[in-house]
């Protein structure tokens, strides 16, 4: 069997479920960005048909649509360069999920350990699209024969789920059709952890504001956090050892790593030494350099939805001009019989 050479393409997408922070920055849009240009085609999604695995309201769902893409958008995604699209404009996505559902097995699914957070301990009351959501996440990726899809590393199990499922779905119809896809999982920030507690991943269903970075907070907003993050009572160290059992010092030193595009080496060599009272305001500076612009651009955009609206039906169109031709090859290679 002769090996495919596929097209270098990146596809990732967030669900749009409201409260974009800056672990979403720092964690995936920022390196969406810095993926866009000429090594790669670039595909970003709003996963909105993963975000309904559990209950949205409408309305929401729809606001919180338009307000992901207006971030991709004021953090540097160009929908003339990137592909920008809702997952549910593009058909062909959820009827590549059905193929890989039947491709996928239980034993797979039941591995999974983000299910397993999610449902909790009345699994018995979870969707079955929650059980499901990996496999449509393969069909997501492999739908464009993406070669490498950015991800955080709490991502990184659905990554190897996909892989699994192009791995028996080759062999099993005697093709080499989809690629293995390569995770993505660099920077100095990958995950980025609550300003209150350094020992938990930021995240917009924290009960605490002040744990987190909203993409929406204002400049004063963003360098009141900073100033209020949790920190500890000694210097900052020169190297990277001496972070070793301190997770809010850690933390702070790796987004401000990721904000200045530098490695934790580079940031320890420059701050080393200091207290955390002459290092936050660095920080807060930086922050707000780097977000406030972003933050008010969002606000700007949000003041025109129908300019979102056509920027997503735009991209779904550019989107299916890829995915339909796959999904029609793969529906052969089952064997399905096609219109005439």
């Amino acid at each position: 069997m002769t090996e495919t050479t596929f097209t270098p393409r990146v596809f990732s997408g967030i669900q749009p479920s409201g409260g974009l922070t800056l672990g979403n920055y720092l964690g995936a849009i920022k390196r969406f960005v810095d993926m866009q240009g000429d090594t790669f085609e670039t595909i970003y999604c709003m996963v909105d048909l993963h975000a309904i695995t559990v209950w949205q309201n409408p309305a929401d769902l729809i606001h919180n649509t338009r307000e992901l893409c207006a971030g991709f958008i004021a953090a540097g995604i160009d929908p003339e360069k990137s592909i920008l699209i809702n997952q549910s404009q593009v058909p062909e996505h959820a009827q590549l999920g059905w193929i890989f559902n039947c491709v996928a097995r239980m034993g797979w699914m039941q591995r999974m350990t983000q299910f397993k957070d999610k449902a909790g301990k009345n699994a018995q009351n979870a969707s079955l699209g929650l059980f499901g959501y990996p496999a449509l996440m393969a069909a997501d990726i492999l739908v464009y024969h993406a070669t490498h899809v950015p991800v955080g590393e709490d991502q990184k199990q659905h990554l190897e789920l996909t892989r699994d499922i192009a791995a028996k779905f080759n062999p099993d119809y005697g093709v080499d059709f989809f690629p293995m896809t390569e995770p993505v999982i660099e920077g100095a920030a990958t995950r980025v952890m609550s300003l209150r507690d350094g020992s938990k991943k930021m995240s917009k269903s924290d009960p605490s504001d002040a744990s987190r970075i909203n993409m929406t907070d204002d400049a004063d907003a963003i360098a009141r956090k900073i100033r209020k993050a949790k920190t500890d009572p000694d210097a900052l160290p020169s190297e990277v050892k001496g972070l070793e059992g301190r997770p809010e010092a850690r933390n702070l030193i790796n987004i401000y790593a990721a904000l200045s595009d530098q490695s934790v080496d580079q940031v320890l060599a420059e701050v080393g030494g200091k207290q955390f009272g002459a290092f936050k305001p660095m920080l807060a500076e930086l922050a707000v350099s780097k977000l406030g612009p972003i933050s008010s651009e969002m606000a700007r955009l949000m003041n025109d939805p129908a300019e979102i609206d056509r920027i997503l039906s735009r991209g779904s169109l550019r989107a299916r001009e890829i995915t339909a031709p796959i999904l029609r090859k793969t529906y052969d290679i089952v064997g399905m019989v096609a219109p005439v």
